[in-house]
């Protein structure tokens, strides 16, 4: 499977043999779709995070974001043109954050795919206006991984045995490492206008993944990334932001440092704050 992320040189040189995919989408509201119509790098397909790969549901059930039935994201890949044997190349203008869901989906379900480093502002070519417009393409509906996600019972499980009252457990040391995506001033309880409480899921440690690239958007070197995550093995690790959208920038971020494969928490804060009696933190992990 290619790398998480490729070069912009990569996609110059593949441009004939691959499915470039905007997924422009904005917090505070405004359209991605916009954005891409305003101009996009040419040949680009728009890929829209509330439509195509998000289920509608309960949001105190399953989060903001659920990830969409296997049967409707097949059904939206194949209306867009990207076929099972398609690479895929995605890109934002957020240093890939939210790309990365798209991304991640269909490298969790076997398919080849990877963020552009540095994202639109690596494009040094002209823009396009016009929408792409692809054939539609056979996509097969595969399950969600199993092995990829984290139930927010099992969640609930690991944040209490280590961040209970008495203390970490006994066995809290052999559990999965919970790590918050989010900007650090929302994992310490900055209200974000979107969910009904701030702060973080108790015991989980904030790593930004907007701090994953540097200043020019491009993916910090494997030996920096694997500092910043603190683990030899991605697979102790569940990951989550506010709604399972830029959490999979973490996970794909500790692949590229040849750390494996992670888990993502697709409810994430936006599903965790909405039970009222699952607890909010907003010290950060470990201070008394």
């Amino acid at each position: 499977m290619i790398d998480p992320f490729v070069s912009i040189d990569t996609l110059r040189e593949n441009l004939d043999s691959v499915v470039i995919a905007d997924c422009r989408w904005y917090l505070d509201g405004r359209s991605g779709r916009a954005a891409y119509d305003a101009g996009h790098i040419p040949g680009a397909v728009f890929v829209d995070l509330d439509t195509a790969l998000t289920r509608h549901a309960d949001a105190a059930a399953a989060g903001r974001h659920p990830l969409a039935d296997p049967e409707d994201f097949a059904a939206a890949m194949g209306a867009l043109g990207i076929g099972d044997d398609d690479t895929v190349i995605a890109y934002d203008d957020a240093g890939g954050v939210i790309a990365a869901r798209l991304v991640w989906m269909l490298r969790a379900t076997g398919h080849e795919a990877a963020l552009l480093d540095g994202g639109l502002d690596a494009w040094d070519g002209e823009l396009a206006t016009a929408p792409a417009v692809r054939a539609p393409a056979p996509f097969i509906a595969r399950e969600w991984p199993v092995a990829a996600l984290a139930t927010i019972d099992e969640v609930e499980a690991v944040s209490a045995a280590t961040a209970g009252a008495a203390g970490p457990s006994a066995d809290a040391a052999s559990l999965p490492v919970l790590i918050d995506a989010r900007p650090r001033e929302r994992y310490l309880g900055e209200p974000d206008g979107v969910d009904p409480r701030a702060g973080h899921i108790p015991g989980a440690l904030s790593v930004p993944c907007r701090e994953n690239v540097d200043s020019t958007g491009r993916v910090l070197p494997s030996g920096e990334l694997r500092a910043r995550f603190g683990v030899d093995d991605a697979a102790e690790v569940i990951s989550y932001c506010g709604s399972g959208v830029t959490a999979c920038h973490n996970l794909l971020a500790m692949e590229q440092a040849g750390l494996g494969r992670g888990r993502l928490f697709p409810g994430s804060w936006s599903q965790w704050s909405r039970g009222p009696a699952r607890p909010a933190e907003t010290a950060p992990a470990g201070t008394p």
